[in-house]
């Protein structure tokens, strides 16, 4: 972890969470995208950000990882404040980010080129998290070679790649196929909290409300202008989660609803 990215700072709220935000804002000169953004994320949770476009909720993602500073509030992980971007955050883009003149292995061992990894360790990590998306066998394919779904594995195992604790995933499944990103949603909360992999927490920003119960411990509903958290949703079902459960579909009834609500309001 890059030792300049936080700095001690300890607010009581703040000590259980892996991640978490205080009165976050980001504007674009004198006009606010959002404001008085508060949220937690714990160990072994993966929580959603929902909202409807324009809310800034990737900027927000953005602004938690310190790829873009916020111009309010603070970022708290493990109870201290973050001042830059670190490798213990890492971001899944929701545009399939592979280098196609790099085969699967050399777009994974790109995560660890800034922690100056031996090129060995670096192959050897590498593989070992192309195996764990399940892309065993298919390191040295490019990615005109790949489907759209082994793009997207091999961009979550370079994520992974970096050991972080948070992961942060834009829309991960959106350029997909629908029966492709119904199989990998299947399968990314178990990947995402295997015990081989350094995360502790997950963030998903997406607009599919279908996928956000299936996935979610925990929703939060950004909206108005400039954007705030006006809800939090505990997501109370057993996983495996199966659209077949009369609770999933009440669930999604219900975030369609804070959704519509808010909108009507705002």
């Amino acid at each position: 972890m890059t030792t300049n990215a936080i700095i001690n700072a300890h607010p009581a709220h703040h000590d259980r969470a892996e991640l978490s935000c205080e009165d976050l804002g980001f504007a674009y000169g004198q006009k606010f995208i959002f404001k008085n953004v508060s949220l937690t994320v714990f160990n072994d949770e993966l929580i959603a950000v929902i909202g409807p476009t324009g809310t800034g909720k990737s900027t927000l993602l953005r602004s938690l990882a310190y790829l873009i500073p916020p111009t309010t509030g603070h970022v708290f992980l493990e109870g201290k404040q973050v001042t830059r971007p670190s490798s213990t955050i890492s971001l899944v883009h929701q545009s399939i980010a592979t280098f196609p003149w790099m085969t699967a292995l050399d777009n994974v061992k790109l995560a660890l080129i800034c922690k100056s990894t031996k090129p060995e360790e670096a192959a050897q990590i590498s593989r070992k998290m192309l195996d764990l998306v399940g892309l065993k066998g298919d390191e040295n394919d490019y990615p005109k070679e790949m489907s759209g779904g082994m793009r997207q594995r091999v961009a979550i195992a370079r994520a992974l790649a970096a050991s972080p604790a948070i992961l942060l995933m834009d829309e991960p499944f959106v350029h997909l196929d629908e029966i492709t990103a119904d199989g990998l949603r299947g399968e990314i909360y178990s990947l995402v909290f295997n015990p081989e992999t350094s995360l502790k927490s997950a963030i998903l920003v997406s607009h599919n409300l279908h996928e956000v119960v299936q996935l979610a411990d925990r929703v939060y509903v950004m909206n108005g202008s400039p954007a705030t958290i006006v809800d939090e949703i505990k997501i109370d079902l057993p996983r495996p989660r199966t659209e077949r459960d009369p609770r999933f579909l009440d669930y999604i009834d219900r975030l369609y609803g804070e959704l519509s609500l808010k909108t009507a309001r705002v």
